[in-house]
């Protein structure tokens, strides 16, 4: 008699589950959008890599960070090229070339006074560069070519210990209004690190984990006009929601049915409901100018882009995965200036898309 009193219960929470995925796809609104045909103009003779990276500062200028002009082997390239472009698409530069630090680009970012910062995961560093691409601030410490045993990180377990002002393999950043700048620290050390506007270590905080305040590959990270810090916790397929001084407020989780017909970007339909590939584990977020603040989130299966309000109320989702014009292949930054405008960083389709929220294509 329990055995199927036990098995009438599951076929309930069964039907109530399908019920409230029916429920919430029905609930939340696709999003109108165009992509913006032919957007980059660069010279004939210098073609993106996959592009990590992309930021856009007050005067629309676009700067990519690509993983192009390659060199070395794969295990080891030099994978680091930071372009900027005109509003029309028109190349204007190539910032830091042959800069010490390129490796292995990750992010790029624009500060509210027009400073150019980039993250490089391959070098452990973050750099900063005034408006004239000159470099100002350096954040990190590459490895030595003439240490023994230099070459990629390892995972141990457990974990090695985080040193104050040293990266591994780092990932993102963002500022507050103060001027500090908040670092997502990253692939190996699963934390958030804190420097003021001097440039000063302040703190850090998290750890590898997935309690609250504990991170798997914090990727992605933003700053509200509350001074809140958001992390794109991708691993453990949340955002977490911070103070300035690292206490926890709370979590969003981004839960909305997959169709299935979804195709992944590349590989094979992902049988997790968990990790970097599960449905709505962010990769990139962004939060959009005010008075009216919303959050946008990307997952590269099925290959979306999320709005939410800051407090996580799902708004509505557009995209999917693919080749093609509106579709993207693992979306690895987003910049959104505006809310109806949105330029993704595509890793496995080499380009920069922008969005124009509203218009079908």
């Amino acid at each position: 008699m329990n055995n199927v009193s036990s098995l009438f219960r599951m076929r309930i929470a069964a039907v109530l589950f399908l019920l409230g995925a029916l429920a919430t796809a029905q609930t939340v609104p696709q999003i109108p959008y165009r992509s913006v045909p032919d957007l980059l103009h660069p010279p004939a003779d210098l073609h993106l890599g996959e592009v990590a990276g992309v930021a856009v500062n007050s005067a629309r200028h676009i700067f990519v960070f690509s993983r192009g002009n390659t060199s070395g082997p794969a295990y080891g390239a030099a994978a680091a090229q930071l372009l900027e472009f005109s509003p029309d698409g028109r190349f204007v530069r190539e910032i830091g070339h042959n800069l010490y630090a390129w490796s292995f680009a990750h992010a790029v970012k624009v500060d509210p006074r027009g400073n150019i910062w980039v993250a490089d995961k391959g070098s452990d560093m973050v750099v900063k560069f005034n408006a004239a691409g000159r470099v100002v601030m350096v954040f990190g410490r590459k490895q030595e070519a003439s240490d023994e045993g230099t070459g990629p990180l390892k995972h141990a377990h457990p974990p090695l210990p985080p040193v104050d002002g040293m990266f591994r393999q780092v990932t993102d950043m963002a500022w507050d209004s103060a001027g500090n700048t908040y670092i997502s620290d990253g692939y190996i050390n699963s934390r958030i690190a804190k420097f003021d506007a001097n440039g000063n270590w302040v703190k850090s905080w998290g750890e590898p984990g997935s309690q609250p305040g504990q991170f798997s590959v914090p990727h992605s990270i933003a700053v509200d006009a509350q001074n809140n810090v958001y992390v794109a916790d991708r691993g453990n397929r949340r955002i977490q929601v911070f103070d300035a001084d690292g206490n926890f407020l709370r979590q969003i989780t981004i839960d909305a049915p997959v169709p299935e017909n979804a195709r992944p970007a590349i590989g094979n339909r992902p049988t997790s409901t968990t990790g970097t590939m599960a449905p709505g584990a962010p990769w990139a977020i962004c939060i959009t100018p005010g008075p009216r603040q919303v959050l946008y989130a990307s997952d590269a299966f099925p290959g979306r882009i999320y709005k939410l309000s800051l407090d996580g109320r799902l708004l509505g989702m557009l995209g999917e995965s693919g080749k093609q014009p509106r579709q993207f292949g693992w979306i690895h930054e987003m910049a959104c200036p505006s809310e109806n405008e949105i330029y993704v960083a595509e890793l496995l389709n080499w380009r920069v898309q922008k969005l124009e929220i509203g218009g079908e294509q």
